[in-house]
């Protein structure tokens, strides 16, 4: 028998945890089962050829939000090229309504609800009982138990032989630990990033999330995640990311896994975790502040501010506990945090969310994530629609339009804020500077409004910039709110900026001050990340002379005072892989083969006469 495990990713770094697990698990048809990793970038024609071409006898697909439109494209056509192929559904996006999925496409066999490593398992047995088994393969020493119906099989939903649908009881959770390691051919994964998980279920009931109606919260046996966890380390895997809910939910259990990969770390692997930061004592974060930098990082979802919004979501949460955990783990630079809001939420209008943004972003996250509210079936907050006033796109992701609290104009101006945040806070690019013009604003939500409505006005919401071009436009943007520049830029924010016309037709000499400091910082973020050998025309000239330039590097090339790790170059090579710059009256020299293992941040050395080595901050 031939059986296909298709997955459809959102990217193809991305790789499915669940078809592997489901194949690993039923091992004893381990041979018949193939696996195929597909992106939703690909054309749909492209993946039904290659599924036709394998000619598989039950086809199995793995269902989410970020492709289950894509699914259902394949559903209406693979039943018409394989008339005869078994295909059957699983995931989150169609275990709560698969009745309806499966009266919608008269082409599907059935769906699995739920966990699905078992219900896979006894599926196939089914079939090998009613499939007559060649006489080949028939002495295998596999022991095949018969299953003689499918309404023996809990947690399916499936069409039976007169038409009618039929739903079995759920299954009972599965034991973690009897899952085998899915990731021993290692080099399959190459370039890819890896899921792991250590516990299925959470222990909150948060409104909006479908991990809450799991409430049996189970870890798997703590001597095989350690073997697992080695077996990463060992192979230099450069990320694994865990898919636990709440990975500290369970002291002992984050201590251990914590432990384990700082004293076995060989500095090539990062470990990233989904965690609640009011849940860390404060051994744990002592923990966390002694690791390497880049070990792990650590996501942690807030989403609101508002303590209305958090009650009414079912969301327990101690917001100064993790304002003050998050400020102590910042403290020591050695661990990347990305934190979380959701727009859309009940009781959160534009200003509440204005403050919560605020609030949030004053912690200093290495990423902010600004995402709108997803009206999952299966989820409270779907039940809640009416009484919230909920409007929600049809399609996946089954974003939010609008709420009693929230107007669509409200959502498609957060969108356009949502954009700001992406390429002036979470790039990384522009740090420096947007701290600093931060002090110009109200506040941070104040600065990324009025940066969307100055890229609204001036049409550049809908053109591709490149990176050169956001660095004039927030300088542009600066400019005009600082009163120096009365002009607007031209529609593609590419028109070079003249600094003496442009400062001449401002009356205010300590504005133009303040734009040259910024125009400094903007040249020390551009080239904290790049070594950019055409210079911008809208950053002041750079004032390190060709003549000191070479005399610097003569000096370097017979001494290494600085650029250690350059033995094996000459002074020419060194002056092009290396930055000099003077910025803020000091000659800066940027080091692109040593980088912050959070930002990639050029190290940047400041040189002096009286002071070599020290490094600038």
């Amino acid at each position: 028998m031939n059986i296909l495990l298709a997955a459809i990713n959102a990217k193809y770094i991305h790789s499915n945890l669940a078809v592997y697990s489901l194949r690993a698990y039923a091992s004893r048809y381990m041979e018949e089962t193939e696996i195929a990793e597909y992106t939703i970038n690909q054309p749909v024609d492209e993946i039904l050829m290659d599924i036709y071409t394998r000619k598989p006898d039950i086809l199995c697909i793995s269902c989410y939000l970020w492709n289950i439109s894509y699914v259902r494209q394949l559903i209406r056509e693979i039943p018409k090229a394989l008339p005869d192929t078994k295909i059957w559904l699983g995931g989150p996006e169609v275990s709560y309504n698969a009745g309806e999925l499966l009266e919608e496409y008269p082409g599907l066999a059935g769906i699995i609800c739920g966990e699905g490593e078992e219900t896979f398992l006894e599926l196939m047995d089914y079939y090998h009982s009613v499939t007559e088994i060649p006489a080949e393969k028939e002495d295998t020493g596999c022991s095949r138990p018969m299953v003689p119906d499918l309404s023996e099989i809990r947690g399916i939903t499936y069409r039976n032989s007169d038409g009618s649908i039929i739903e079995t009881q759920p299954r009972p959770v599965l034991d973690l630990s009897t899952i085998p390691f899915v990731y021993e051919n290692i080099e399959g994964f190459r370039n890819r990033i890896i899921y792991y998980e250590s516990s299925r279920g959470c222990p909150f009931s948060c409104s909006y999330c479908l991990s809450s109606i799991d409430k049996c919260l189970r870890f798997r046996d703590l001597d095989l995640v350690k073997q697992e966890l080695r077996f990463f380390i060992d192979h230099e895997v450069p990320q694994v990311k865990f898919v636990d809910r709440t990975f500290n939910c369970r002291h002992d259990h984050a201590m251990a896994v914590w432990n384990y990969i700082k004293e076995h770390d060989k500095g090539m692997t990062n470990f990233h975790f989904e965690i609640a930061a009011d849940l860390l004592n404060e051994e744990e974060t002592a923990l966390i502040r002694s690791m390497r930098p880049g070990l792990i990082q650590l996501e942690i979802g807030i989403q609101s501010a508002n303590r209305e919004t958090i009650s009414e979501i079912k969301r327990k949460m101690d917001l100064e506990k993790v304002e003050r955990t998050v400020a102590q783990i910042r403290e020591n630079r050695n661990v990347h945090q990305h934190l979380d809001l959701i727009a859309g939420l009940p009781y959160e209008d534009y200003d509440s969310f204005a403050k919560s943004f605020d609030r949030v972003h004053a912690m200093r996250p290495d990423q902010l994530q600004l995402g709108f509210l997803k009206v999952l079936k299966g989820s409270l907050m779907h039940e809640k629609t009416q009484e919230y006033a909920l409007v929600y796109q049809d399609r996946p992701p089954y974003e939010v339009l609008s709420t009693k609290w929230l107007s669509y104009a409200d959502v498609i101006r957060l969108k356009k804020i949502e954009e700001m945040v992406e390429v002036y806070y979470n790039s990384g690019q522009f740090r420096n500077t947007m701290e600093h013009a931060e002090k110009e604003f109200p506040g941070a939500f104040a600065m990324y409004s009025s940066l969307a409505d100055y890229y609204d006005k001036n049409g550049l919401f809908k053109i591709s910039h490149s990176r050169i071009a956001r660095y004039e436009i927030l300088l542009h943007f600066l400019e005009e709110h600082m009163g120096v520049r009365q002009n607007s830029p031209d529609d593609s924010g590419q028109r070079a900026l003249d600094p003496g016309k442009d400062r001449r037709q401002s009356a205010a000499e300590a504005s133009e001050d303040k734009m040259d400091e910024y125009a400094a910082w903007l040249t020390l973020d551009l080239y904290l990340r790049d070594n950019v050998k055409n210079r911008p025309a809208f950053l002041p000239a750079n004032k390190v002379s060709p003549d000191e330039a070479a005399a610097f590097y003569k000096t370097e090339e017979e001494e290494r005072r600085y650029l250690k790790e350059y033995a094996a170059y000459d002074r020419r090579q060194m002056r092009k892989m290396t930055h000099l710059e003077r910025l803020f009256g000091r000659m800066l020299l940027f080091d692109y083969r040593e980088r912050d293992p959070l930002s990639g941040d050029a190290k940047v050395y400041e040189i002096e006469e009286r002071t070599v080595g020290n490094e600038f901050s």
